[in-house]
């Protein structure tokens, strides 16, 4: 098994404030999810907040497009998912600024949260995750700071590597649209990730990268 555990960070900027911020909302959070199982409301926590795709697409519930991106549904999720905040948000929000990171977290993971929908549009099953979010980030990232390390962590030799953020950002998000074009074939009650708010989310990303990379004036491109 490998995961990223670290990158090249650019000097002075912003303090990733919201970055960090969002670490400790989403742990507090499932915190708090993991003290309803006791009382067995926390079924009713994921479908009252999570976002059902087939309620959405009926015009009900849609504040879950934005709650849905604060829950998740174990450890691993979570783990999995503030390690990539943690590695791959701060170098975007020290150079876009806190208040424009906030809204482009925000609204990358409603958007993607709206795709994962629109692919699932008879589903009943709650959809929670960060995932759409941090994917957003990991798109800008991609063409913001693509000559940036990414430092790889190989478990089964405890060893560790350096590898180009396009390739290791590229390679994942293969794996996406991989992933999630099997996973069309798939009931749309069968459960599972939701690759395509990876692939929407990584899509806005990219989007607004490209934009921030000419405002900001940043160097270094692979488009």
């Amino acid at each position: 098994m490998i995961f990223p555990i670290g990158d090249d960070q650019i000097k002075g900027g912003y303090k990733p404030i919201f970055s960090y911020s969002f670490i400790a909302i989403n742990v507090l959070l499932y915190l708090f999810e993991v003290s309803l199982i006791s009382s067995g409301q926390l079924s009713y926590f994921i479908e009252e907040y999570g976002a059902i795709p087939v309620e959405i697409s009926s015009g009900k519930d849609l504040y879950t497009l934005f709650t849905n991106i604060f829950l998740h549904g174990g450890w691993m999720h979570l783990i999995g998912n503030m390690l990539f905040l943690w590695i791959f948000a701060d170098n975007i929000e020290a150079t876009i600024g806190n208040i424009r990171f906030l809204l482009f977290y925000l609204g990358s993971g409603m958007f993607a949260s709206l795709i994962h929908v629109l692919f699932n549009l008879e589903s009943s099953i709650p959809s929670i995750g960060a995932s759409g979010a941090i994917s957003a980030v990991l798109g800008s990232y991609l063409v913001m700071f693509p000559r940036s390390r990414v430092r790889i962590l190989v478990i089964y030799f405890f060893s560790s590597f350096n590898l180009s953020a396009y390739i290791f950002l590229g390679l994942w998000i293969v794996f996406q649209v991989i992933s999630g074009i099997s996973a069309m074939n798939q009931s749309p009650d069968s459960g599972g990730v939701a690759y395509w708010a990876h692939i929407g989310g990584f899509g806005f990303g990219i989007v607004y990268g490209l934009i921030a990379k000419r405002y900001f004036k940043l160097e270094g491109s692979i488009f």
